[in-house]
C-alpha cells in the first residue's frame, strides 16, 4: 500500500465512522499498516466531515516519529502498540460507540453472546482497566485486554477494534455494537445466555480457517 492509498483508506474510513453513528466531532481514531514501519492515522483535533487525505498523518509506529507539521493522534501510543506487537493487525478503529460505551461505563466483561462475535473478536471482549487519555497505561491496559482478541472495551471511555483489513475492523465494531446491544438487552430478560468457552473457541477457530480460506 502507498501513502496516499494508505491517506485516502483513512480518510474514508473516518467519513464512515461518522455516517454509521460510531464517532462524534473530532472523538475516537483511524489508523492503517503501511509497511513494517509506517502506518497512516488521523490527525488530532480534526473534525472527520472537515477531513482531506492530506490531513491524514504519516507515522512511524516503531519510533513515534511522524511526516509534516500535522499531529497525529493523541492516542497514536495504543496505534503503535498494537501494531508493533500484533503482526495480524493491519487497521485499527478507536470508536465511543454508544452501547459498547455502555459496556464501558459498568466495567463488565461481555462473554461471548452471539456466534460472530466469537468468530469475529473471541471467546470475550475485556475490559482494560481505565487510564487516562493518551498514557503510557491506557497503552498497557488496552494491549493486555486485546491479547487473543480482535476488540476490547476501555474503561470509562469507548471501544478499540482491530483486524487484518479496514472493512474487516469496521466488521468487528459492528459485531461489537450489536453484541453489546443484545447484551444489555438480554439482562432485562433474565440475563444473557453465553457460548460455552469451548464453542466460542470452536466458532473462533472456524472463522479463522474460513477466512484463510478466502485469502
Amino acid at each position: 500500500m502507498t501513502k496516499d492509498e494508505a491517506r485516502k483508506q483513512v480518510c474514508d474510513a473516518g467519513m464512515k465512522l461518522l455516517n454509521e453513528g460510531l464517532v462524534a466531532r473530532t472523538w475516537g481514531n483511524v489508523s492503517v499498516r503501511i509497511d513494517d514501519r509506517l502506518c497512516a492515522i488521523t490527525p488530532s483535533g480534526k473534525a472527520y466531515e472537515e477531513m482531506t487525505p492530506e490531513d491524514i498523518v504519516i507515522m512511524n509506529y516503531l519510533t513515534g516519529e511522524h511526516e509534516g507539521d500535522v499531529k497525529p493522534s493523541s492516542e497514536k501510543g495504543v496505534h503503535a502498540g498494537l501494531y508493533k506487537t500484533r503482526k495480524d493487525i493491519n487497521a485499527i478503529i478507536h470508536t465511543h460507540q454508544v452501547n459498547a460505551s455502555t459496556i464501558a461505563a459498568a466495567h463488565r466483561v461481555m462473554p461471548a453472546v452471539l456466534d460472530d462475535m466469537a468468530q469475529l473478536i473471541g471467546p470475550d471482549v475485556r475490559i482494560a482497566k481505565y487510564a487516562l487519555p493518551s498514557t503510557g497505561k491506557l497503552v498497557r491496559e488496552t494491549l493486555k485486554a486485546m491479547k487473543g482478541r480482535n476488540a476490547c472495551i476501555l474503561a470509562n471511555h469507548g471501544a478499540v477494534c482491530a483486524a487484518p483489513t479496514m472493512d474487516d475492523c469496521f466488521a468487528v465494531a459492528q459485531v461489537l455494537e450489536k453484541s453489546c446491544k443484545v447484551f444489555i438487552e438480554a439482562e432485562f430478560l433474565g440475563g444473557a445466555k453465553e457460548l460455552s468457552k469451548f464453542d466460542a473457541v470452536l466458532m473462533r477457530q472456524f472463522y479463522l480457517r474460513k477466512y484463510a480460506k478466502r485469502k
